[in-house]
């Protein structure tokens, strides 16, 4: 078998898994190669071919793509007719240091949202249908383009975030949602991590329909409101007034530039060499956690998710960063996000499973993928 086979259609695809011995490495274009542990395959199946926007009905709210697709093209179609991925999948190439966003595939494959999953969720939660090849070499299709007429298990969603261990996906059929009239940001700056967290809690927890909710020390906590202009005015008066502190406002283009710097990780992408980790905490725990890590180690960070999600960096020195910051965790995760391959290889790279999770994860992929042909070892070693 050749290092690189690249199918030009499902039934090819169908029969070159079926009579596989040895796994692949699944990839589209290979920019989200270093989000796992390193895989090691006899061969590289390449989806690439599958890249066609196969519907697209805006009336409809409805894009059905291959998942070789360009995230950047999908972005570009559905903005001409004023839509957009509400999920703001989040173009890491200068994060990672590759070439492009990457593929609609991709993207789903690894569940990537931005800060507006606070208020209108993950990519799974967006997914209505997928059709993909399963490790037995067998075609398979979940989902449809009509929520009423779903089904069965919801396979979609058991997918996405698979890291291409379960299946070989085709095509993705998603919703799309109108783009909002305007924006503005709420800026309060002064602030150090429990005041900022306690900011974006009252932010989070008041009527104002908050759409995203970030703190950058040494800059300022940032809340984004969305929605017709005089929705929007009225929203940032009602939630300046409870906040109880000066404010500044970034008006609509200014908003957009700060929310995709924050949603691209564009923070911390300067030092390529330094280890970048995903952490997921309760947000009223995130100072603490913030607080024990500092005493430990050089980190760089910034809070997401009204502090639920922080995204922090530590130099490539620090052996011990993986067991200092599962040590400060408590409940929650961290997901090594950027690091050499040798430390991928050595270090856990997503939370480690209890074991009955474990367990269960063991019997998901058997049952999908027996022989783990699909990206083994890419979550978990044997997994």
């Amino acid at each position: 078998m050749p290092d690189v086979v690249q199918p030009q259609s499902e039934a090819e695809l169908t029969d070159l898994v079926a009579g596989a011995s040895a796994p692949f490495e699944i990839i589209g274009t290979g920019t989200k190669r270093c989000f796992g542990r390193p895989v090691q395959a006899a061969a590289t199946l390449d989806l690439s071919h599958f890249s066609a926007i196969e519907v697209y009905e805006p009336e409809e709210l409805i894009l059905e793509a291959g998942a070789g697709a360009r995230l950047a093209d999908i972005e570009s179609l559905v903005e001409a007719k004023g839509q957009q991925l509400a999920f703001e999948p989040p173009d890491l190439s200068k994060l990672l240091g590759s070439a492009h966003s990457g593929t609609l595939g991709g993207m789903i494959s690894c569940n990537l949202a931005g800060p507006r999953r606070i208020k209108i969720g993950a990519a799974r939660d967006h997914i209505l249908g997928i059709r993909a090849v399963s490790g037995r070499g067998e075609l398979f299709k979940a989902g449809a383009r009509v929520v009423k007429n779903v089904t069965g298990y919801d396979l979609p969603k058991l997918l996405t975030g698979a890291h291409g261990t379960l299946a070989a996906i085709t095509s993705i059929t998603l919703k799309v949602l109108p783009k909002p009239e305007t924006e503005e940001t709420i800026v309060i700056d002064g602030l150090d991590d429990t005041e900022a967290v306690n900011a974006m809690s009252l932010a989070m927890q008041s009527p104002a329909e908050v759409a995203g909710a970030a703190f950058i020390p040494g800059e300022a906590v940032y809340l984004r409101l969305e929605g017709i202009g005089p929705s929007v005015v009225y929203r940032r008066d009602a939630l300046a007034k409870l906040l109880g502190r000066p404010i500044q406002i970034l008006a609509a283009q200014s908003s957009r530039a700060k929310w995709q710097a924050i949603r691209d990780c564009a923070l911390l992408a300067d030092s390529q060499e330094r280890l970048v980790w995903r952490l997921s905490v309760t947000p009223s725990d995130a100072p603490d956690i913030l607080a024990a890590l500092k005493e430990q180690l050089d980190v760089r960070y910034f809070m997401d998710w009204a502090g639920g999600l922080i995204w922090l960096d530590v130099p490539p020195t620090e052996d011990t960063s993986a067991t200092a910051i599962r040590a400060a965790l408590g409940s929650g995760h961290a997901t090594l996000i950027r690091a050499p391959e040798h430390v991928r290889a050595t270090v856990d790279v997503f939370q480690p499973q209890p074991a009955a999770l474990s367990a269960l994860s063991s019997r998901v992929k058997a049952s999908f993928d027996p022989a783990h042909l699909f990206n083994p070892g890419r979550m978990y070693r044997g997994v």
